[in-house]
């Protein structure tokens, strides 16, 4: 625009989303509907473990300094920072894309490449469906797959470190 103020790209998208949905209601209002409703209970199944990451980014912006990050997550945090990885892994919950937004800030803070895949590649190790999964294959299965699950991750993470250039906060 000239002379005025140029609209952000991310306002942009919401803008044609929002013609897009009208143009739908417009001509097939069933549809419509039908999108507006699923978007309504995405939106609904989603908000908990957003405000939770909302709250968990708050955190990080608050306590979680840089140099904290480093000593933490950085290259020289040792075993302390793979275990507390693998840890967060298994313990974030909801969609991985909430996520997302929370360890780019941790790696832009100084959180080591190594570490961050293996926070993405735990979160397949799902805490509460581990009783569900030893009902229904075995206690010994479960463990195992658990196990392997973990030592992959670390050795992903190994792996990503030699073929993603480093960070450079680290």
């Amino acid at each position: 625009m000239k002379g005025g103020r140029r609209i952000s790209g991310g306002w942009l998208f919401v803008l044609l989303c929002l013609a897009a949905h009208g143009l739908t209601l417009a001509v097939e209002p069933t549809v419509g509907r039908a999108a507006l409703a699923a978007f309504i209970d995405m939106t609904r199944s989603i908000l908990p473990v957003l405000g939770l990451v909302f709250a968990l980014v708050f955190l990080t912006e608050r306590f979680l300094t840089p140099a904290r990050t480093r000593a933490w997550l950085g290259r020289d945090a040792g075993a302390r920072g793979w275990a507390m990885a693998l840890a967060a892994g298994m313990l974030s919950t909801g969609p991985v894309y909430v996520w997302y937004g929370l360890l780019a800030e941790l790696r832009a803070r100084g959180m080591r490449t190594a570490l961050l895949s293996v926070v993405l590649y735990a979160r397949a190790i799902k805490l509460p469906l581990l009783p569900l999964l030893a009902h229904y294959f075995g206690m010994t299965y479960m463990l195992v797959l658990s196990a392997l699950i973990a030592l992959f991750a670390l050795l992903g993470g190994l792996v990503m470190e030699r073929i993603a250039p480093a960070s450079e906060h680290e």
